[in-house]
């Protein structure tokens, strides 16, 4: 009997053991079930990422080309301005110089011109000394006579 008794003892453990092991499975096979759903969630989040990143790959791309041709743009127009500019410098100095030219030419005309009306006057003045010489000679000889004859 103990044989008897000892194997059915067995056969109810193992089917004890059998059900806690289905259990267990059944629980695996959720938890595995669980994960199968939590790897496809992050395999959406995945392709989303990847999408999203290939858009602003893309949106960068136009948003830098559009910068380098502003840039360029820019670039264009400094170089238009710097040629402007080196333009209208040459032509201020120009003017400048052919003004400076003008008012040195009236300097030197003004110079001329005030050399001559000095070099008159001071021959004036040398005519008129000499005429207030003969005078003031002329007035000492009639005073005098004058006073020889009184």
């Amino acid at each position: 009997m103990i044989d008897e008794e000892l194997k059915r003892l067995l056969e109810a453990n193992t089917e004890r053991i059998e059900k806690r092991f289905d259990t267990v499975d059944k629980r695996f096979e959720a938890i595995d079930n669980r994960f199968d759903a939590v790897d496809k969630r992050f395999e959406a989040i995945d392709k989303k990422v990847d999408d999203t990143a290939t858009v602003l790959r893309r949106h960068a791309g136009v948003l830098a080309e559009d910068a380098d041709k502003k840039l360029d743009f820019v670039v264009e127009a400094l170089a238009l301005l710097d040629e402007k500019l080196d333009r209208k410098t040459a032509a201020l100095e120009e003017r400048m110089d052919l003004g400076f030219a003008d008012t040195q030419a009236m300097i030197k005309f003004s110079h001329a011109e005030l050399d001559r009306r000095v070099r008159y006057m001071e021959q004036t003045l040398t005519v008129l000394e000499e005429k207030f010489a003969n005078l003031n000679r002329r007035v000492d000889r009639l005073e005098e006579t004058e006073r020889t004859e009184n």
